[in-house]
């Protein structure tokens, strides 16, 4: 059965109330601290294509690859502002990712989130809905998409503003299941991901985007099998 995303919040609300005692307990973590990389790793972009400016992370878009969290983490809300500095940007962060390039590709197995500049789909000729947070898994992790283009989840309604401009993320991921909210509003999800615990990674593929604003709060665990972990890297 298919939680409504009024009930999946809820439930995440009951969640912490019970297990924690006290939602008090919890505490936001900032993942970027304005200054330098620390709490992250390059997995196989260049020294040159992540750096602070002005408090902002900034990504040159090449060489196309990720850096990843040094921690893996399972259950958790996870907030995060990007914004594209050219037409047609492509951009996206990973979660429950492993930690090194899937074989052949520049990128891991994963549970994508997707940042795409709105002008996208027209300069390469894709359907609209890909370019508004569409999630899906990438590299061999797989989902079950709410709204289906395919093996992909498209948001139910267009909220990504376009470059220059400062969107908002919002991603509650618990048990296999993420819930995204862009912009203030709760328009996609997945079940059933075959892969919840691993990585976060930010995705650095082909043109300028900055970040800001990144914090995580990490939820209770889960009952998470070794196959539904990602591997750890050394």
């Amino acid at each position: 059965m298919i939680l409504p995303k009024s009930l999946f919040l809820a439930s995440v609300s009951l969640i912490i109330a019970t297990v924690t005692g006290s939602a008090d307990e919890l505490v936001w973590k900032d993942l970027l601290n304005g200054r330098d990389l620390t709490g992250w790793v390059d997995v196989n972009t260049s020294p040159e294509t992540w750096y602070f400016e002005d408090g902002l992370l900034k990504c040159k878009g090449l060489p196309i690859g990720v850096m990843r969290s040094e921690k893996q983490y399972e259950n958790f809300i996870l907030e995060i502002e990007w914004r594209h500095m050219k037409d047609g940007g492509n951009s996206g962060i990973f979660l429950w990712s492993e930690g090194t390039p899937a074989p052949g590709k520049n990128l891991p197995k994963g549970m994508e989130t997707q940042m795409l500049e709105l002008s996208y789909s027209k300069i390469h000729d894709r359907h609209p809905g890909y370019v508004s947070g569409e999630l899906f898994g990438a590299n061999g992790l797989t989902v079950v998409p709410d709204n289906p283009r395919g093996p992909r989840s498209m948001s139910v309604e267009y909220r990504c503003k376009p470059r220059g401009e400062w969107n908002k993320y919002v991603v509650a991921a618990v048990d296999g299941v993420v819930k995204l909210s862009i912009n203030g509003k709760f328009v996609n999800g997945i079940r059933d991901a075959s892969v919840k615990k691993g990585y976060l990674c930010l995705e650095s593929e082909g043109a300028e985007i900055h970040f800001r604003n990144m914090r995580i709060m990490e939820l209770p665990p889960g009952v998470t099998s070794p196959e539904q972990t990602a591997p750890l890297v050394e």
